[in-house]
């Protein structure tokens, strides 16, 4: 199978979050189950000199986009068995950062048309294009308009993901025909249009020729009112599309018995290294402790969504405990000041790294005994799973991906490899924390037993990228 997958960014070369780390595994795993798997992302200015200098320029073209005729130029890298193409607009993707600028809908709406009209040029015809998220949503509608009736696109299926549905790509009725050389019929159809604006992802859901998410309890949940934000009336119009499949993680990019960056390697088979681990990230962030102090991590984005409000509500209790509290991440100026405030108040106690570390981020789940995951909603999560190849317990809320990945602990039977509460109450948040800490401190047999179960669980692509041959098998019929 011919697959073409499209997206706005790909680790290693550009990553702000879990659609990069997606991005960089998936196509890798597709491509060892012995299919062609073609990757294109935009040559943003951020991608290291390390990675350009290896590029090949494969061609010039230009792309017309409303009015305007822009240059498009294609670069081509090879690795893993990817084919990786990046296009190249210093205009669109010369900028300080990956997202966030005034012209976000023109610079992806220019990236969606540009890698359907660079096909023909590369002799390369895809069976199936699975674009990602709002930013590559348009993919499909412009495959639909204006391309699908021409001789060399014919049969193409589209397959949408949707990785968080919070971000729908929204904006006024004024850029469909100036900005996305779009007709306004579209938008007086209702084909373009949610709640008085022109919506992307909407679009998308209702264009392409399948629909998936990441997580199977998460293709549920957003058919809800309260997970839907708003376009839960339209998935479930189209529910018959709709396919939740779990993300997986890189097992060797993520392998405590390999990782040059924590500081001790460990497995399942040497679990006594992760004490060393432990020790050190105590005294790397300034805390006393030994190996009966529990240590919680949290690697988070400081947002509403990863429930720092809980957090918010019961850290003084949490902090009042003989735990160490160890937080890595940056974002909302509240949650900022919170750990900051946390850390005047109980220096002995909690560590707070106010900006993103991969190698930090690393040494907190190999050192750390619990990682924290509260989320108010969490499409799939990489963090637990992560956390659990670590070794490092999961502490989550029962939500979408975090539901599917995380069970319970049972203490009289040993089942589960976490610890989970269903209810987005602080208090209840709290309570499971305690009872976590009480396993550690009174039930080692069960706590090493937990850990063990917790660094063997698989988590690799393989099974997740079974699932999308299917959904692809099954639009192309």
């Amino acid at each position: 199978m011919k697959i073409m997958y499209v997206t706005s960014e790909c680790a290693p070369f550009v990553k702000t979050g879990g659609l990069g780390d997606v991005a960089g595994s998936l196509p890798k795993a597709l491509a060892a189950k012995g299919h062609d798997v073609r990757v294109f992302c935009p040559l943003y200015s951020a991608i290291d000199s390390a990675f350009t200098e290896k590029f090949t320029h494969l061609k010039n073209a230009y792309v017309r986009l409303g009015w305007r005729n822009q240059y498009c130029g294609v670069q081509e890298y090879q690795a893993d068995g990817v084919t990786f193409y990046f296009i190249d607009n210093e205009y669109y993707f010369s900028r300080t950062q990956i997202y966030g600028e005034y012209d976000d809908a023109e610079r992806f709406a220019y990236f969606s048309k540009s890698v359907l009209e660079v096909l023909p040029d590369l002799d390369w015809k895809p069976d199936v294009i699975n674009c990602n998220d709002w930013q590559t949503a348009l993919v499909p509608v412009y495959y639909n308009l204006m391309f699908a009736s021409r001789p060399f696109y014919d049969g193409i299926k589209t397959v949408f993901t949707i990785h968080n549905i919070q971000y729908q790509g929204q904006y006024g009725r004024e850029i469909l025909e100036y900005v996305l050389g779009i007709d306004d019929a579209h938008f007086r159809s209702g084909f373009m249009a949610m709640d008085g604006d022109v919506n992307l992802m909407k679009a998308a859901i209702v264009a392409a020729s399948a629909v998936t998410t990441v997580s199977p309890s998460y293709a549920e949940e957003i058919k809800t009112e309260y997970y839907g934000y708003r376009l839960d009336s339209v998935l479930r119009m189209n529910s018959h599309k709709l396919h939740g499949i779990l993300n997986g993680i890189d097992v060797d990019l993520f392998n405590p018995m390999n990782d040059s960056k924590i500081f001790k390697n460990y497995g399942p088979r040497n679990p006594q290294g992760k004490l060393v681990n432990k020790l050190k990230l105590l005294e790397l962030c300034g805390l006393e402790g030994d190996e009966n102090t529990p240590v919680i991590g949290m690697v988070t984005r400081f947002v509403d969504q990863k429930g720092l409000d809980l957090v918010e509500a019961v850290l003084h209790q949490m902090l009042e405990d003989d735990v160490r509290l160890i937080v890595l991440g940056k974002g909302d100026w509240r949650y900022e000041q919170m750990f900051l405030e946390a850390k005047r108040l109980y220096p002995a106690k909690i560590s707070a790294s106010i900006m993103f570390s991969g190698d930090l981020a690393n040494r907190i789940y190999a050192g750390s005994d619990m990682f924290l995951m509260p989320s108010k909603f969490e499409p799939c999560g990489l963090a637990q799973m992560i956390a659990l190849r670590y070794g490092s317990i999961p502490i989550v809320r029962e939500t979408g991906g975090l539901k599917d990945t995380v069970q319970a602990f049972v203490d009289y039977t040993g089942a589960g490899n976490g610890f989970s509460f269903a209810s987005y109450n602080a208090h209840d948040m709290l309570h499971v924390i305690r009872e976590a800490c009480g396993v550690f401190r009174y039930n080692k047999d069960g706590w090493k037993k937990l850990v063990l179960q917790g660094m063997k669980s698989d988590f690799s692509w393989g099974t997740s990228a079974d699932r999308y041959i299917e959904v692809y098998q099954s639009v192309i019929g």
